[in-house]
């Protein structure tokens, strides 16, 4: 039976991750009380006795837990930014390759990917590795999400009482174009440019759809082609190529709420392309993610508890 300790069981990934894995039986939870869960001789010591540690924590705080870790058995899932591009870690997206399925795997280090950068890099990573978009290319990239993603001061904003009416309707954010996830988005696909992206969020807990638009111009080959990459590379369990996934014409960013599953789809025409990804933004956008990647390191199947 594996260790489990979760540094960081207080946020709202970390709560996700706990109430998830507390009725598991192949599994021990470690667990700190109130007073000692800020604790650092305390922390150091559950890090150290654990076979796996799930970070979810800051930054800051995520660098000085992995300065804790001596012991070299444990496997840390970091769900921070703080080493998506950090060299010695592996990006936690099992199934961009059979190579990094298998990294994921034996990795000791894991960074679990953004939210919103993990459906980007389901859309581009793919096309760049067959080279039907190069790396060059000057990229968009809009993305809805569910309010659950800004944490708990965002989910009290638009719980309480006394809400702003402004929450009533959908939000861009990230104004000055320097999102967090940026430099992610361009290390793991390898493009050149940072795209431009249009983070939004609204009025529903969780759920996220992300949409990457492309001219023909943009691409070698057509449409078909794009297809006929994701469908060889996502057969599930986790992440599946989807035709026809609009519902009579739209496309809702819930369609997957409350799951741990991706669809990857190709929307648009021959002239002007959708390439789009929808998920949760707490399942395969966070806590689903870091599970799914867990089970791997565990040598169990990618969606062993998971709710597909």
């Amino acid at each position: 039976m594996k260790k489990v300790f979760i540094d960081g069981s207080a946020g709202t990934t970390g709560l996700r991750i706990y109430e998830r894995l507390e009725g598991r039986k192949d599994i021990e939870l470690i667990k700190l009380s109130e007073e000692l869960r800020k604790d650092p001789a305390a922390r150091k010591e559950a890090l150290n006795s654990a076979d796996i540690a799930f970070l979810c924590l800051p930054d800051d705080a995520a660098r000085e837990a992995v300065a804790m870790v001596e012991n070299p058995d444990t496997v840390i899932l970091d769900t921070s930014t703080a080493h998506r591009t950090s060299e010695g870690w592996c990006y936690g997206f099992p199934e961009l390759s059979a190579e990094r399925f298998e990294a994921v795997k034996s990795a000791k280090r894991i960074a679990v990917p953004g939210c919103h950068a993990g459906g980007f890099i389901a859309l581009v990573y793919p096309l760049v590795a067959e080279g039907i978009l190069d790396k060059e290319a000057l990229l968009c990239c809009h993305s809805l999400t569910g309010y659950s993603g800004g944490g708990k001061k965002m989910i009290a904003e638009y719980e309480g009482e006394n809400r702003n009416p402004l929450l009533d309707a959908p939000r861009q954010y990230a104004l000055t174009a320097n999102h967090k996830h940026l430099k992610e988005m361009a290390f793991v696909t390898g493009i050149a440019n940072y795209p431009s992206f249009c983070p939004i969020v609204g009025d529903f807990y969780s759920g996220m759809a992300v949409t990457v638009p492309l001219f023909k111009s943009m691409i070698n080959g057509g449409v078909d082609n794009i297809k006929a990459v994701y469908k060889k590379l996502y057969t599930g369990p986790v992440v599946n190529y989807r035709e026809d996934a609009d519902e009579g014409g739209f496309y809702s960013a819930l369609g997957l709420g409350g799951k741990d599953s991706m669809e990857v789809s190709v929307m648009g025409n021959e002239e002007r392309i959708l390439l789009m990804a929808r998920y949760d933004n707490l399942g395969k956008g966070a806590s689903g993610a870091a599970l799914e990647c867990m089970n791997l390191v565990m040598g169990l199947p990618a969606d062993y508890g998971l709710n597909i």
